[in-house]
């Protein structure tokens, strides 16, 4: 029972972060369908990212009334019905309700899925949590290379049609793996009031993945002009390098999620981020192609095993009973700290301040948090997994 759920879980993780990474490489050929600018088809993007964020605290909600089995069935069929309804769009303004419904179910399925995750394999989180990952980001390597395939035999709807029917043949698929036994340790958790009492070890996760998902926010999204403007590097390469940063999270997910199963988790945790940190500033004095190479690996693996590393953590810091609406309120606050990464490097760089100073400032305020979080660890403050 437990590794068919576990299959079906994968299948539609990789459904929801295609749905969510489908969009940008689609943004040149939706603004020449509608006939609208930029700013049109960036909203159609950028809502995306909103839905994912801001669902997760009623879903927070949701999870005290209903098993977190039953919220990733609704979040599969809600995907389903929000790319089928995206396919059809007649209108921008269609088109970006429909992006916002991906979101918006793309995120319901990660605050559920992830602590039932956790239910399953109480012995092995990080293990199942990496899988888990790295299946997500197959999607989102895929994906670009997916659009381009359907865009040369049929039109953009096509992309959304496919991912609908997929996305109910997985739920389907769901429904009858779990449908005559209940799932071991699923069940709904007890008390809202109770989740938002576990604020301790919601502030330091967030002190922990937020700020340097801010960064990174900022870096992946503006990676290519930074690369052709203050690298002079051609777009093509850019984009190759960009390309290898989310690759590199494949083996990043895989290998982290055991890795945090072994390791001691803060000390752990510390250790990836002055990587994190080292391999920002590394970018900004690195010149060369090879060392842009080099250093593009560092960042995305990195960066990608962090993901793992803080779910184990904080999962692991929770008591059973409000472990799945602690974490989708944890997730949707870090979220929101991380989505406005880019918007703070736009708005830096309109200002006259180079991408290497913005970097180099965002490394040095990543300097300072290690250095909380060390101080916090040495003097006993931060919550440890039970």
């Amino acid at each position: 029972m437990t590794r068919r759920l576990f299959g079906s879980l994968l299948g539609l993780v990789f459904l929801v972060n295609f749905g969510r990474t489908a969009f940008a490489p689609l943004l040149p050929e939706l603004q020449a369908s509608f006939g609208v600018g930029p700013a049109a088809v960036g909203l159609v993007a950028s809502l995306v990212w909103l839905g994912t964020g801001a669902v997760r605290f009623p879903v927070g909600y949701l999870l005290t009334r209903t098993p977190r089995r039953g919220v990733v069935v609704l979040a599969g069929l809600l995907l389903g019905v929000a790319a089928g309804f995206t396919a059809a769009s007649p209108s921008i303004g269609a088109l970006q309700l429909g992006s916002l419904l991906v979101g918006l179910a793309s995120g319901a399925y990660f605050a559920a899925a992830v602590p039932l995750i956790s239910d399953l394999f109480p012995e092995g989180v990080g293990r199942a949590i990496g899988i888990h990952g790295t299946a997500a980001q197959l999607a989102a390597v895929v994906a670009p290379t997916a659009v381009v395939v359907v865009l040369g035999v049929a039109t953009w709807r096509a992309v959304f049609w496919l991912l609908a029917t997929g996305c109910i043949l997985v739920t389907g698929v769901l429904v009858v793996t779990t449908r005559d036994d209940a799932v071991s340790g699923d069940s709904a958790d007890r008390s809202f009031r109770a989740a938002l009492a576990n604020w301790r070890v919601m502030g330091v996760g967030i002190l922990m993945i937020a700020t340097a998902g801010f960064v990174w926010q900022g870096l992946f999204n503006f990676y290519v002009v930074y690369l052709t403007t203050a690298r002079g590097l051609d777009a093509g390469t850019a984009s190759t390098l960009l390309t290898l940063i989310f690759a590199a999270g494949v083996p990043a997910f895989w290998l982290g999620g055991r890795l945090a199963d072994r390791l001691p988790s803060v000390p752990y945790i510390v250790g990836l981020l002055v990587c994190f940190t080292a391999g920002v500033f590394a970018l900004t004095v690195t010149r060369g192609l090879v060392g842009l190479v080099a250093v593009s690996l560092l960042v995305g693996y990195v960066i990608h095993s962090l993901f793992p590393a803080l779910d184990v953590y904080v999962l692991g810091a929770l008591p059973a009973d409000t472990r799945g609406s602690t974490y989708a309120v944890f997730s949707g606050l870090s979220l929101l700290v991380e989505a406005t990464g880019s918007g703070v490097v736009g708005l830096l760089v309109e200002a006259g301040y180079p991408f290497d100073v913005v970097f180099r400032a965002f490394a040095a305020g990543m300097v300072v948090v290690v250095a909380v979080l060390v101080s916090l660890w040495l003097a006993g403050r931060l919550p440890e997994p039970q």
